[in-house]
Parts: structure tokens; sequence; C-alpha cells
């Protein structure tokens, strides 16, 4: 399978990759996307940095797949595989085979580091992203385009909606469900039902603020 990258940022990327082509020699990378205009024509990782946007109609995208590494941004990762697939790019999971997927629901798109435990009745939409040592609990749901930061523990039962952006060390009870494009801070506790589009800080985590966000949904597919 022949892979381009969306985002030349995190360097974490290439470790993942060399797990992943231990264990699947059909994986091949590409480069990376970036609208950057300074990136273009540099390397990142030792893979060229192919371009941004501009350069997909110059890809034989029947043949290629997308992985999406933005993590800065829940929004902004929707809307760059949005715009990618709009364009006719399809994509593919990124996932470190460290991380055990039985009896759990995985969507497209998606990039999970490795030491992330998901139990089983997991769910998890398209475009979303996890990193190292985050723990989601039973039968909790994690909607597209989501972002969990490291260290993150998510109890079981929990709803996830999408887009939404969790920082570090975030802490979820069982049983609540947090809205679409919020913006959870590192550290919070949540142990109540978050409201769409808020941003939450603290512990007991507390909405301080409601962004402003144009979309209703985060599923770029």
């Amino acid at each position: 399978m022949k892979i381009i990258f969306l985002g030349a940022n995190n360097p974490e990327t290439a470790r993942v990759v060399k797990a992943v082509e231990a264990s699947d020699r059909g994986f091949e990378v590409l480069g990376f996307l970036d609208n950057d205009p300074v990136k273009t024509g540099t390397t990142f990782c030792g893979w060229p940095v192919l371009g941004g946007f501009d350069v997909l109609p110059e890809l034989d995208l029947p043949n290629v797949r997308f992985v999406n590494l933005i993590t800065g941004s829940a929004v902004v990762r929707f809307e760059t595989s949005r715009e990618v697939a709009r364009k006719g790019g399809r994509f593919t999971n990124l996932i470190h085979p460290s991380v055990d997927l039985d009896m759990v629901e995985v969507g497209v798109g998606n990039y999970i580091q490795e030491k992330v435990i998901v139990q089983a009745g997991v769910r998890i939409g398209n475009n979303s992203s996890i990193h190292i040592g985050t723990l989601v609990g039973h039968e909790t749901t994690i909607g597209n385009s989501s972002f969990l930061a490291h260290g993150i523990n998510v109890s079981g039962l929990v709803v996830i909606e999408d887009g939404v952006f969790m920082g570090t060390g975030v802490s979820i009870v069982p049983r609540v469900r947090i809205g679409r494009f919020s913006v959870i801070g590192a550290g919070t506790v949540i142990i109540g039902d978050i409201p769409p589009y808020s941003v939450v800080v603290g512990n007991p985590g507390k909405v301080i603020k409601t962004k402003s966000v144009p979309h209703e949904h985060g599923n770029p597919f």
C-alpha cells in the first residue's frame, strides 16, 4: 500500500511506520503533503514533502491512500481530510501493531500510536487520532475527527462526539458525553456531560467559553 501523510510535524510518525513496516511488507511511504510552502521540497523523517493541496491533481490518487497526522486542531484535522477526500483522495489507518483491537470497531483514516489501550466494545469513527499511553475504557464511543493526546484516561461507556480535542492527562468518569467540537484542556477532570462547542478546563472541569465552529459533524468522508 502506498501512503501519503498529511502534516509534516511529529517525528514519532517514523517510529510507528517502522513498526508497521515490520509486520506489513506492502506498506510504502511516498511522502508528506503540507500546506506550509516553506516545507515544500524539503524532507521530513527521510521522506519528501511533496507540497500542499496544489499537488493533489498530480498524484496517482486511485493507487494512493492518505493518513492525517494533524493534531493541533480537531477543526483543521477535519477540514484537511475533507478537502483531500473531495478531490478524490482515499484514506487508510495507521495503527501501531502493538494496539489490541480485538472486539473493537474502527473506521477509516485513524492514527493510533503505541501503548494505547482500547478495551472491548469501543467504537472509533473516521479520521481520529489517539496518542501514546491513552486508555479508552470499554464500550466508549469516539466520533469522527477527534484527537486524544497522550496519557488520557477515558472510563467506560463514555461518548466523545465528533471533532473533540483533548489535551494531555485528561480524565473522564464513566457514562458522560462530550459534545462535538469541544476542547478539553490538559489535566481536566470531566465528571458530567459537556455541551457541544465548549472549552473546558479544571478539576472538576468547567465550561469557560463556547467556541464558534461552522460544522455540525466531523466526518470528512
